[in-house]
């Protein structure tokens, strides 16, 4: 650390109660008031060094001509009692010495007593000045030399040493730290190492600091028992120094994480108590944190995906909690939801802290994020077709640039099955947060259908046309095989939903089927051109295990077709299978089902299920043949 000794003289000051007393073996002649402390002193070291404490001996001489000791009081002088003994001590050429730690309130207060080289040369402004400078060398110096400005603060603002001292540090700060010459300590062991600094701030132990080789953050500890307005001023300084908004966001979630209760209330309190030994800022109020939530949100970078959204989300929560301003919401609101992608359902988990709380989580606030997401990518988004495809397809095949619209969609579906067993939550709004994904962002809807499940299971009172307006915004075409058999036999769905997820299945098996009969008559083909390079018996062979895989496909078409049947019984439709298909759309209508009905679609669901266990087990035997032949 480094310091400066000033004087030569033994010490003659010693505390007598609350007065300090200087015995040089004159009497006092001067008594001066600080505050509760009182300083027994004499005139002509005063006077000689000071033009306010000459003026002030003056006036008070004029007024009490018949007194001995000229009384007066300088309770405006910065630093207090505890400034004006170094001052005294000054004047009287003790023995004394400039640090870091006492130099900023030293200036200060030799300003106040106009203590200028026209009082002799080398006086006190002059030489906390030249010391200012030394000071400004280090990091540790500087920075404690700022913790000190809080004491003085309108003075070493008006003197320009909390700027100084903020450009030192972020002069430092946006410096190469492989490159530092400068010894740098944290805040916590500045104490138990300031032995270990020369006078002029060599650190003792270089070479076991070379040893540990300093990261992009190693400042982050130190500034964050800043003050908030002062840490504020920092912040500006290094963003016009040039630090990467990536240092200056780490900077910023270290602070706050420091002094905003982020994971509670209660948590955070016991740990400013217990885990943060040595910390100058006291617990702060409800008021003093939702002001320095405000600023940290005002001050973040804007650029996207620099701040994790997992710490917007949790700055979100903490803002409702302290009941931050409404544009400091929406501001987080508003860059949570332009990268809600790499937010986990977890994140987005918010409690209602609203004063009429309907329900358990804010859907609200959820539906704006998704909005914000929505609105920022539907540029970047392309919409792709929609058609029938083959479910390997859906689960394996995405286009790279629907990836973030995908990851949202499968959090959406995740979020509304973890709120959908919320008895207050309206069919309304469950509706419209899902919707507000489209529907080519789900490959497969089996999460929106397991959402839909769960509401209607926690909402039993829903009547058949809110059950149906509910389940528009599923895809029945898009469910897996899983999805599918669970969903045939779901007594909770409507029956024309159910219809429709039989149709759809039905028709992607006869297109399965299909095209392994059209794979199969090439076959064929094939060996009959090719037969005279084949032996006649293994031939035959062959012919036979086609036959026997077309009469199986044959049978299976058949088992489809009885199934079409009993679906054209319950649909009780008129006219062809082709008028059925029509049908079978959005516009399907049923009329009335009965309990035999119903077992019949649940048994045809079982058949379903059956005929793509077949066809997978063809195809299975279809490519066991080829890889014999």
């Amino acid at each position: 650390m480094a310091c400066k000794k000033l004087g030569f003289k033994s010490e003659v000051f010693h505390l007598d109660g609350q007065s300090w007393i200087c015995s040089t073996g004159l009497p006092s002649d001067v008594v001066v008031q600080v505050g509760d402390t009182s300083f027994h002193l004499h005139k002509f070291p005063l006077l000689s060094r000071s033009r306010l404490l000459e003026k002030l001996i003056q006036d008070s001489s004029e007024q009490e001509k018949n007194e001995k000791v000229c009384v007066f009081q300088l309770h405006g002088i910065p630093g207090g009692a505890k400034a004006f003994l170094k001052v005294a001590k000054f004047c009287y050429g003790v023995k004394m010495e400039l640090t870091a730690r006492n130099v900023v309130s030293l200036r200060c207060a030799a300003e106040y007593l106009q203590m200028n080289e026209d009082y002799g040369e080398g006086n006190l402004i002059a030489q906390t000045e030249s010391f200012l400078i030394e000071v400004f060398g280090f990091w540790t110096d500087s920075f404690k030399a700022l913790e000190t400005c809080e004491d003085v603060l309108p003075w070493a603002e008006e003197l320009h040493i909390v700027s100084r001292c903020i450009d030192s540090l972020s002069t430092k700060a946006c410096a190469d730290p492989t490159l530092l010459s400068w010894p740098v300590a944290g805040h916590s062991s500045t104490q138990s190492q300031d032995d270990a600094f020369a006078w002029n701030g060599i650190h003792a132990s270089s070479a076991a600091s070379k040893q540990c080789p300093l990261n992009e953050d190693w400042w982050y500890e130190d500034v964050s028992f800043l003050k908030q307005h002062i840490y504020r001023k920092l912040i500006h300084a290094v963003s016009a120094g040039g630090m990467t908004p990536e240092i200056i966001a780490g900077s910023l979630i270290f602070y706050a994480k420091k002094h905003l209760p982020l994971n509670g209330r209660q948590s955070n309190f016991q740990k400013r108590n217990g885990a943060v030994p040595g910390s100058t800022l006291p617990t702060a109020s409800d008021a003093d944190q939702r002001t320095l939530l405000e600023e940290i949100v005002g001050l973040l970078p804007e650029q996207k995906g620099i701040i994790p959204t997992k710490f917007l989300l949790r700055l979100l929560k903490t803002s409702m909690i302290l009941e931050a301003s409404k544009s400091c919401r929406e501001n987080l609101e508003r860059r949570a939801g332009a990268q809600l992608d790499e937010a986990a359902l977890e994140d987005i988990l918010i409690p209602n802290m609203g004063h009429s709380v309907e329900t358990l989580y804010d859907i609200d606030c959820i539906q704006r994020i998704v909005d914000h997401f929505m609105m920022a990518d539907q540029d970047e988004i392309e919409p792709t077709s929609n058609e029938l495809t083959d479910e390997g397809q859906l689960v394996g095949g995405s286009d790279h640039s629907l990836t973030p619209l995908t990851i949202v969609a499968n959090l959406v579906d995740g979020y509304l099955a973890e709120v959908a067993p919320d008895t207050n939550l309206k069919l309304t709004k469950f509706n419209t947060l899902a919707s507000a994904i489209p529907g080519y962002a789900r490959p497969l809807d089996d999460g929106i259908y397991r959402a839909i499940d769960i509401y209607l299971k926690a909402h039993s009172w829903l009547t058949g046309s809110e059950r149906e307006q509910l389940c528009r915004v599923m895809n029945c075409q898009k469910l897996s095989l899983e999805a599918s058999t669970h969903a045939a036999q779901n007594e909770r769905l409507p029956l024309r939903v159910i219809v429709q997820v039989l149709f759809f299945e039905q028709l992607r098996l006869r297109t399965s089927v299909a095209g392994w009969l059209f794979v199969s008559d090439n076959l064929d083909n094939s060996q009959s051109l090719s037969g005279n390079l084949v032996h006649e018996g293994t031939r035959a062979d062959q012919l036979v295990t086609f036959d026997d895989m077309r009469d199986r496909v044959r049978s299976l078409e058949k088992e489809c077709l009885n199934m079409k049947e009993d679906v054209d019984k319950l649909v009780k439709a008129k006219g062809s299978w082709n008028n059925i298909f029509k049908l079978l759309g959005l516009r399907l209508k049923v009329k009335s089902c009965g309990p035999k009905s119903s077992s019949k679609i649940f048994s045809s669901g079982k058949v379903l299920q059956h005929s793509r266990k077949a066809v997978m087990n063809l195809k299975e035997e279809h490519s066991a043949y080829k890889k014999d032949d």
